[in-house]
């Protein structure tokens, strides 16, 4: 007897784990509409209520500095800094994380009764964004940990979403239908590149005609991957074939592709060169800043030690080695090596080696 092929569900927020690490993917049909990459053993303190002590006011900077239990944050003016004084202790909450070798950012705006405790989780974020969303998850603990109504499913994510979310990842990114776009985060500045990679060579209408309507039409995939990559700061577009005198054109459409982003982010115009001018607030760090620290590094050095085998035999599994910097992430990180454990019942044996490349990892086996 064949049974029925359930129908797909409508929304859901999926949560694909690995030792210390989850893919959270908002999926609605077969589209990626949100994601967050959550380290529970790194979080970035969004949202948290702590104790602060007032350790420096700053006239000049508008605001003031206050030491945390685990850092140093501002505590703007308009967050309400002003009127303090050095020694004053207050509860505040992290408005921003820590990014740029700049400490958190904080608010004073609280409830006269708030106490310490830690912000949401992505998956709690995204279940306020998405109301009535099923949530669903690979792994039991991962459901325990998230309270009742979570379902847990083998395959929580399918090969488009899988590679929908790897080419987050990738600077370059091929659009459905045609053209892609080049995204290149500096210190300064992220710099976005739109190409037609020759899809408008041909058709009806002018030159100019085609390329406006190339443009117009990928700019809800653009604001689509600024808001998956959770890009911030300043952002600027170079768009696809039109001069600059021209693309004043796209304003309303570059408003209306960016309405959708809970950030808010503001178009500010075009420069003289024609790029489109776009600042996002910043807020948690961005994907590109998560995928390339040491501890990411370590973190795929561990899904390569679940996945070169071994199962629960501790000498057949490989062991990692790594640049000491890689190996220090994550033995500072409080649950990625007892997650590790957990799933293979063994521990896994770290290498640290100065010999090797910055965030560099291997596997050695025997």
């Amino acid at each position: 007897m064949t049974l029925p092929v359930p129908p797909p569900v409508p929304l859901a927020i999926r949560v694909a784990t690995s030792p210390g690490e989850a893919h959270v993917a908002v999926v609605r049909e077969d589209t990626l509409i949100d994601y967050a990459l959550w380290r529970p053993g790194a979080p970035d303190g969004v949202g948290d209520i702590v104790i602060g002590r007032v350790s420096a006011v700053m006239p000049a900077m508008a605001g003031a500095f206050l030491a945390l239990p685990d850092a140093e944050g501002f505590l703007p003016d308009s967050e309400g800094a002003k009127g303090l004084s050095v020694g004053s202790v207050l509860p505040v909450r992290i408005i921003r994380s820590a990014q740029g070798g700049k400490g958190p950012r904080l608010s004073a705006r609280l409830p006269p009764d708030a106490q310490p405790r830690p912000g949401p989780n992505p998956v709690e974020r995204m279940a306020v964004r998405y109301p009535g969303a099923l949530v669903l998850t690979d792994d039991h603990a991962m459901a325990a940990s998230l309270g009742r109504g979570v379902r847990v499913v083998p395959d929580v994510l399918d090969e488009p979403i899988l590679e929908a979310i790897e080419a987050l990842g990738r600077p370059v990114v091929e659009i459905p239908g045609g053209g892609r776009l080049s995204i290149w985060p500096t210190p300064a500045l992220v710099a976005i590149d739109v190409d037609s990679a020759g899809t408008v060579d041909r058709g009806f209408g002018s030159a100019q005609h085609r390329h406006t309507a190339f443009n117009r039409a990928l700019l809800p995939a653009l604001a689509a991957q600024i808001r998956l990559r959770d890009l911030s700061g300043a952002i600027v577009v170079d768009l696809a074939g039109m001069p600059a005198k021209r693309r004043s054109l796209l304003g309303a459409d570059i408003v209306t592709a960016l309405a959708e982003d809970r950030l808010n982010p503001r178009f500010l115009g075009f420069t003289a060169l024609g790029l489109a001018e776009i600042v996002r607030p910043r807020v948690h760090l961005p994907l590109h800043e998560l995928l390339s620290s040491p501890l990411a590094a370590g973190l795929a050095g561990l899904r390569a030690v679940l996945a070169g085998g071994g199962g629960t035999n501790p000498r057949a599994m490989p062991a990692l080695r790594a640049h000491p910097a890689v190996v220090a992430a994550l033995r500072g990180d409080p649950v990625a090596l007892a997650d590790f454990t957990r799933r293979t019942g063994c521990e896994v044996t770290l290498r640290s080696d100065p010999s090797m490349a910055d965030r560099t990892w291997r596997l050695d086996h025997g």
